[in-house]
């Protein structure tokens, strides 16, 4: 018998426990195919962690085969497209309470992953700009970005040491 994968219902799950409970959910998400539509500058490892509370992601869907909105990264507006391959764990930013998903779930979609993922060293582009973030304020929390100069430190015991808030 061939039952559909648990993940998009879980994430649902943890997502609106995680809200229900007055918390910020924050996603890990696994950016190293070019089927993830993410802020690249914003990628760490491969990885990018996303704050997906209702303040910071504006048309957020949560669907079986993907998770899309938009949200704004360093004063501009960005749409994000997630296949739901590519989330790894849902998680509470305050607590660390969350969910991590087996990778070999979707293990065809890996497979696209690691023949998609770059060849060569990463390198540098220019970004056109000003400078003057005028608005940053308001629009960090969309990029998962705090005012905070460091988050307070989780002890070992609340959150698996993969997941890894990435600024």
């Amino acid at each position: 018998m061939n039952m559909t994968p648990k993940r998009p219902y879980l994430l649902r799950a943890f997502y609106e426990w995680i809200v229900d409970n007055g918390l910020t959910p924050h996603i890990l998400v696994d950016a190293r195919s070019s089927q993830v539509r993410v802020p690249r500058q914003f990628v760490k490892d491969g990885n990018i962690v996303l704050n997906v509370s209702m303040t910071a992601a504006n048309n957020l869907m949560l669907r079986d085969d993907e998770v899309t909105f938009s949200a704004r990264f360093g004063g501009k507006a960005f749409s994000i497209y997630l296949p739901m391959w590519s989330v790894m764990a849902i998680y509470s930013k305050e607590t660390q309470d969350g969910i991590s998903f087996p990778p070999d779930e979707y293990a065809e979609s890996q497979e696209a992953v690691v023949q998609d993922a770059p060849k060569s060293a990463p390198s540098l582009t220019s970004v056109s700009g000003n400078g003057d973030d005028a608005g940053a304020e308001d629009d960090s929390a969309a990029a998962g970005q705090d005012d905070d100069p460091e988050p307070p430190k989780p002890t070992a015991k609340q959150r698996p040491s993969f997941l890894r808030v990435v600024k």
